[in-house]
């Protein structure tokens, strides 16, 4: 079996020149195609350059059918109607479909959830190992600690995320609600303003902040009564998340179809 041959979306922007790089400097790996939305500047250009990691004979294109005809996998990092025009393509293929794309409603979770039948999706608010892990120990600590201890999610991004909250906020909140056997959609307070009330016993609290350019800094509070339990994680480069797309798309090459997460790709889904 030869290098996995994977398509870019969105090669042009920040993530995607990222990934352009990490996957020229991984082994097993190879970019196969570069996608941009139609009207795109970058349209022709070599993704290599843009990337700037030299000429690699790839054109940026808008040209996504042809571009999955070629491909063993997909890397998607873009917004929610591009990456659900891909898992109908990704399904039509058979090929992985890796998406670190938030902001995605229940109506596109569900279309994710059919192109999963017939294609492999690993579908994760986070690529980087390291969040996946404080997940796991925020689910444990849920658990352990109890209704009785507070739950608060703080999470800081760049002012031109246009999603909150994040969706490492939300995976975070997912692994606390495990934890204590709930419904996020039951628990969870998306924000607070005037005269609200004392604190509802159960609650899993989120508070967005935006601003400069901060890459993504999470942090699960759990507060009880006279102490505190912080657990962070503070992402300092987004090659982080594209080394954490590329192992999950060498693992969903073996894959059956299905919707995957970033704890099947690291053995952790117990």
């Amino acid at each position: 079996m030869g290098d996995m041959r994977l398509v870019v979306m969105g090669a042009a922007g920040r993530m995607g020149r990222t990934l352009v790089k990490a996957i020229t400097e991984a082994e097993g790996v190879t970019v196969s195609a570069a996608l941009e939305r139609v009207g795109s500047a970058a349209l022709g250009k070599d993704a290599g350059d843009l990337a700037g990691v030299g000429t690699l004979g790839v054109p940026v294109t808008d040209d996504a059918l042809k571009a999955v005809v070629d491909a063993d996998g997909i890397i998607d990092f873009t917004a929610p109607a591009a990456t659900i025009e891909m898992a109908a393509l990704a399904a039509q293929a058979r090929i992985a479909h890796i998406v670190g794309t938030t902001g995605l409603s229940d109506e596109d979770l569900a279309k994710i959830s059919a192109a999963a039948r017939h294609a492999p999706i690993v579908r994760s608010g986070n690529m980087s190992l390291g969040v996946n892990v404080l997940a796991v120990l925020v689910q444990r600590a849920a658990k352990a600690l109890g209704a009785d201890w507070d739950i608060e999610i703080v999470e800081m991004h760049h002012r031109m995320k246009v999603d909150a909250p994040s969706g490492t906020a939300l995976l975070l909140g997912e692994a606390a609600a495990r934890g204590r056997g709930v419904e996020l959609a039951q628990h969870s307070v998306r924000s607070r303003d005037g005269h609200t009330g004392a604190r509802r016993i159960g609650d899993i609290g989120f508070a967005a902040l935006r601003g400069g350019t901060v890459i993504g800094d999470h942090s699960v509070i759990f507060a009880g009564a006279g102490e505190r339990v912080a657990l962070s994680h503070h992402a300092e480069d987004r090659s982080l998340f594209a080394n954490g797309a590329i192992k999950a798309a060498l693992w969903a090459r073996r894959a059956k179809p299905g919707v995957y997460s970033m704890l099947d790709v690291l053995g952790l889904n117990d």
